[in-house]
């Protein structure tokens, strides 16, 4: 073998290395950014101080923030934030779920999934008070029926007013058509005020109502939320 081809068998070895080096290179980039994307749990802070009024004015009004939660490892971040942690409905059952927002201190509120009784949710809020939960609700917003359909039986409320000193009447989910409007949900507003008195005369002692100042523009749940002009009268009629 002469020098020349020496030097250009040299070549295809060269270039491998040279490939593998610069996909090291990129692969440890790439983790860099991630590293810097992705915020440690110590790392995340509050954000919500207060919130602006009509006037631009940023202004507090002492009320408590609710949010739910879909995975375990929110719940801790999401913990130094609100004030309530929300167990959506069809994850009630999720035991790592409710005992993670459980840890948190918070107050947990667990909405009953859409296929249980009211009595089926002791086994939940058993879970989060063994988890150390300290303040408990549990919250009505119907039960399938048949397709496309909720109907509300407000047993529900007294049955479960025997597990918790707190059950809260979410009053406009309860009133969802479930994929009835074309491919989305559909709903009907005009029974809300209707949910929500016939809830208190059950024993609720607490009401859930999704507002938005023109709720027909509203991007999720448009069908079924209530007017925010609508809002003060309902709860004073409430009281």
């Amino acid at each position: 073998m002469n020098e020349n081809e020496k030097k250009n068998g040299w070549l295809p070895i060269l270039g491998y290395v040279a490939l593998i080096v610069v996909l090291f290179i990129g692969i440890k980039v790439v983790f860099a950014g991630l590293g810097r994307a992705i915020p440690k749990t110590e790392d995340v802070q509050p954000q919500f101080t207060a919130l602006d009024n009509r006037e631009g004015q940023q202004v507090s009004y002492g009320l408590r923030l609710l949010t739910d939660i879909h995975e375990s490892w929110q719940a801790a971040p999401v913990g130094e934030v609100v004030d309530v942690i929300q167990i959506p409905a069809f994850l009630c059952r999720q035991t790592d779920l409710v005992v993670a927002a459980a840890r948190t201190g918070r107050t947990v509120n667990i909405k009953k999934a859409q296929f249980l009784s009211g009595a089926d949710m002791r086994y939940p809020y058993e879970k989060a008070r063994e988890a150390g939960a300290g303040e408990i609700w549990l919250t009505e917003r119907g039960n399938s029926f048949g397709y496309n359909n909720l109907v509300v039986d407000f047993r529900n409320i007294p049955d479960m007013l025997k597990i918790a000193p707190t059950v809260v009447m979410d009053c406009t989910h309860s009133v969802q058509r479930p994929g009835a409007a074309g491919g989305k949900t559909g709903g009907n507003r005009e029974f809300v005020p209707a949910m929500a008195h016939a809830a208190k005369a059950f024993g609720a002692n607490g009401f859930f109502f999704e507002v938005h100042p023109d709720p027909d523009k509203g991007l999720s749940d448009a069908a079924n939320m209530l007017r925010l002009d609508d809002l003060e009268s309902l709860v004073k009629s409430l009281l």
